[in-house]
C-alpha cells in the first residue's frame, strides 16, 4: 500500500496540548477514535547499511500491546508531503524487537528482495524510537484522516533527538482535504514542515545515512 501523510514539527509541549484540544479536530473527529498509546520500535540494518542504502527501511513497533513488523520503501518527500510504500505484518513476541526474522515477510516481491539483499548476514538494531502518541481519526467531508501527535525521543549510539510532531495521514478520499486540513493547522500553531522522517532523523544520528549516487 503507499502511505501519504503530512509531518509537522511542533514548537513545544504546551502547542502540542492545544493542538489535543482544537475545537475545529473535536468537530470533525470520529466518535470514539481519540486515543494515547505508547510506542516503542527498533529499525533494523546490516553492519554495511546494506538496506539503508537500498532505501529500505525494517521496523518492529510495539503499539500499545500490538506488535506490528514493516517494511518501508520508495520514500520520497517534498516539504511536509511524505509518500512511501509500505507492507505491515502483526506478529507475535516481544523477541522481534531484539533480532527479527527476515521471513516475516517471504510473501511479499519487497520481503524476498530484502532477505536478497541481507543473503544470511545478521540484522542488528541500529535505533529505538519511543513516544507517546495521542491520536484521532477526522472527517472533514473530503478525506478521512489520522491525526497522530508524537512526543518521545529517537536513541541511537551516537545520543538522543526528541520527537515532538505531528502526523497526518490520508485514510481514503482527497489529497486535497488532507492538504487544507494540514495549512490549516500550520498556521494555526506556527508549526514548520517536517520533511524527514523519524527513521530519517535517526540514521543521521546514528551516522548511517547512505551515500547519495548522482
Amino acid at each position: 500500500m503507499i502511505e501519504i501523510e503530512l509531518k509537522f514539527a511542533i514548537p513545544d509541549k504546551e502547542t502540542v496540548e492545544e493542538i489535543w484540544q482544537d475545537p475545529h479536530l473535536a468537530e470533525i473527529e470520529e466518535a470514539g477514535s481519540r486515543e494515547k498509546l505508547p510506542f516503542k520500535a527498533a529499525y533494523f540494518d546490516t553492519d554495511d547499511g546494506i538496506l539503508a542504502a537500498n532505501d529500505i527501511a525494517f521496523r518492529v513497533r510495539l503499539e500499545g500491546m500490538r506488535l506490528v513488523a514493516a517494511l518501508k520503501w520508495a520514500g520520497k518527500s517534498e516539504g511536509a508531503l511524505h509518500t512511501r510504500e509500505e507492507i505491515n505484518v502483526p506478529i507475535d513476541g516481544e523477541a522481534c524487537l531484539i533480532m527479527p526474522d527476515p521471513a516475516i515477510f517471504k510473501e511479499s516481491g519487497v520481503g524476498r528482495q530484502m532477505m536478497d539483499l541481507v543473503e544470511g548476514r545478521q540484522l542488528s538494531s541500529i535505533m529505538e524510537v519511543g513516544f507517546l502518541r495521542r491520536r484521532m481519526r477526522v472527517d472533514t467531508g473530503e478525506s478521512l484522516i489520522e491525526v497522530s501527535i508524537d512526543t518521545g525521543e529517537i536513541a541511537a549510539d551516537a545520543g538522543t533527538l526528541p520527537i515532538c510532531e505531528i502526523e497526518l495521514e490520508l485514510f481514503s478520499g482527497s489529497q486535497d482535504g488532507l492538504v487544507k486540513l494540514g495549512a490549516m493547522l500550520a498556521k494555526r500553531y506556527s508549526l514548520v514542515p517536517e520533511c524527514r522522517s523519524k527513521y530519517a532523523r535517526g540514521l543521521l544520528l546514528a551516522g548511517r545515512m547512505p551515500v547519495q549516487r548522482g
